[in-house]
């Protein structure tokens, strides 16, 4: 059995016309879309990344980070 392609924001079925070409693609809509850029955008969402002491200090070294309070 084939299972159907979900919207990751609202959990509804695709519709058939929206495939990995779509510009719309994995959203249902423009608004599932911009729903998702604004979570990433206000930091609900966000990459993690384990960094090892060695690595935490050569990022402050190199000041990788933004200064405190500037992010």
């Amino acid at each position: 059995m084939i299972s159907r392609l979900t919207c990751p924001i609202c959990k509804n079925d695709l519709p058939v016309e929206i495939d990995g070409d779509s510009a719309l693609f994995p959203f249902c809509s423009k608004r599932c879309k911009y729903v998702d850029l604004n979570r990433w955008m206000t930091g609900e969402y966000m990459v993690v990344e384990d960094l090892s002491p060695e690595q935490i200090e050569s990022q402050l070294m190199n000041e990788e980070f933004p200064p405190e309070g500037l992010d």
